[in-house]
């Protein structure tokens, strides 16, 4: 246990492991050091302010009080928090390594395995949600506002849960013979679990939205026999392209990552897997930053609230210089929500089904 007084290995420094396992704490900033915090900062700043708009929008806007939009806010607050979580690990990377204790490495790994769990959990559960509801030919999901709390609730445990396992013993600091070598501190088992883990979410969501594909492809055929709607066929097109780009944004932002920590914990020396593993970290967390784009940005509702967010400032500038009497206001309900429909056929292909 990593509380445990009696492991003599408690007692030595952050940099005793990494010089075990093969990976050695320079105390001077190398090229790819600065790379990694060059990047990472701007790509911080994005995520952080990106999802904090997502978030801001989906509370003044009435029109997204749904249990589709509490989940996209749910999950934009896990990828705000895998933001500030990453902003730490930044100014807590190279040799700024050396002065962490054991106790604030492993919070530092706690952070980023608690942010980018919620985040893939969220991913889940915004495609079971949008399974359950394309399935069931309804506009917004039959889930009550209690049931969207517990999930939300249970997605967070689960997030809390997978930061907490290394600390509370799954660790490798009384045993090194099983320490890995991108994560020093962390069991080789551990890393093994998680990365299997993350994959298998990842073919669940693809085999979810494959089954949406099949099922919109073979509805089109049939309402094609009895109308030729437009509509329809824009729909289809626009799920389509949503689909196709958030499994090409997971794949290209998380498989890397997962390779390498696979990698490293079968043990596998010839894979260099120093080598990639910084830029397969900022790549992943990129995902945080796609996230809202591929989700929200393809809504012309959100698109609409953004803009008013973003001009707000200005507005209430003009309003006091007297050259404008324009106020800030929520955006209307559109047409589709104040008839109170549940079908899936007269929604835009911009509405809330292309995500």
């Amino acid at each position: 246990m990593l509380f445990n007084s009696t492991c003599e290995a408690f007692n030595n420094s952050v940099s005793f492991f990494y010089n075990k396992t093969g990976k050695p704490i320079s105390p001077n900033w190398r090229t790819h050091d600065f790379i990694v915090v060059g990047l990472g900062l701007p790509i911080c700043v994005f995520i952080i302010l990106a999802n904090i708009l997502v978030i801001v929008a989906v509370i003044i806007n009435r029109q997204f009080h749904y249990p589709i939009y509490y989940l996209l806010g749910n999950m934009a607050a896990a990828d705000l928090f895998a933001g500030i979580s990453y902003l730490n690990l930044v100014f807590h990377t190279g040799p700024w390594t050396i002065s962490l204790s054991i106790k604030e490495w492993f919070i530092r790994g706690a952070l980023i395995n608690m942010s980018l769990t919620a985040s893939v959990v969220n991913l889940l559960a915004v495609a079971v949600e949008r399974h359950q509801t394309i399935f069931t030919m309804q506009l917004h999901s039959t889930m009550t506002k209690r049931r969207v709390v517990m999930l939300i609730v249970t997605i967070w445990l689960v997030a809390v849960f997978m930061g907490l396992v290394p600390i509370m013993g799954w660790n490798c600091v009384c045993d090194l013979s099983t320490c890995c070598t991108v994560a020093p501190l962390y069991s080789r088992s551990f890393l093994v679990f998680w990365a299997i883990l993350n994959l298998m979410a990842f073919f669940i969501m693809v085999a979810v939205y494959t089954h949406i594909f099949i099922y919109v492809r073979r509805r089109r055929r049939s309402m094609s026999l009895h109308t030729d709607q437009l509509s329809n066929n824009q729909t289809v097109i626009s799920l389509m392209k949503t689909m196709s780009m958030i499994l090409g944004a997971f794949v290209i932002c998380w498989t890397p990552g997962l390779v390498i920590l696979l990698l490293d914990g079968l043990s596998c020396g010839e894979c260099q897997v120093l080598k990639y593993e910084k830029y397969c970290l900022v790549l992943a967390e990129c995902n945080s930053l796609v996230n809202p784009i591929i989700y929200s940005f393809r809504d012309e509702d959100m698109r609409t609230t953004y803009k008013r967010i973003l001009c707000f400032p200005w507005r209430r500038m003009r309003q006091h210089e007297g050259t404008s009497g324009i106020r800030f206001e929520p955006v209307a309900p559109s047409e589709k929500n104040s008839n109170n429909s549940t079908s899936l056929e007269p929604v835009s292909p911009q509405s809330l089904l292309s995500l």
